[in-house]
């Protein structure tokens, strides 16, 4: 088992076992977590935009 599969049965365990007051807060943690991976990627749009279209220095 990889690394990221152990990450991710860790955190299926924790929210399996977390009462249903603390399932918001995973909930909230996980749509935080979307929204930056999200964030990231349009970043490294943005940035890669004007590469590899001919453009000379």
């Amino acid at each position: 088992m990889n690394e990221i599969v152990k990450s991710a049965q860790l955190h299926k365990d924790g929210e399996e076992k977390a009462p249903p007051e603390n399932r918001t807060a995973w909930l909230a943690a996980g749509v935080g977590v979307g929204i930056g991976s999200a964030a990231l990627v349009a970043a490294m749009l943005y940035a890669n935009r004007d590469k590899g279209k001919g453009r000379k220095k």
